[in-house]
């Protein structure tokens, strides 16, 4: 986040940021904290982060990846989310979020 920005704000923002997507907020899906999920990046640095999850619907944009904090980038249907091969506690809130996913909205 940002100094002045909120979680909301910086969710889109960020999103924009790393895939070309824009994104509107519809909802939450949950807040994760695990002690066991370090991440360690190549630049030496190492953080042990919580994240707030949204629902968000895209408004424009098409993935792409930044190739700096996002190595690949597409649409992915749900059925095929079992076939990814994600860290075990980024398919939790992705499963997370399929199981909650809000009704669509027409906007």
């Amino acid at each position: 986040m940002d100094l002045g920005e909120s979680v909301a704000d910086a969710a889109i923002r960020e999103v924009k940021e790393e895939t070309g997507v824009t994104a509107a907020i519809i909802g939450l899906v949950g807040i994760y904290t695990d002690p066991g999920h370090v991440m360690a990046y190549d630049d030496g640095e190492v953080r042990q982060e919580f994240s707030v999850c949204f629902h968000a619907r895209a408004v424009s944009g098409e993935p792409r990846q930044d190739n700096t904090e996002t190595k690949a980038a597409r649409w992915v249907d749900p059925a095929d989310v079992p076939d990814l091969n994600i860290h075990p506690s980024m398919r939790r809130r992705i499963n997370d979020a399929i199981a909650a996913r809000p009704e669509p909205t027409i906007v």
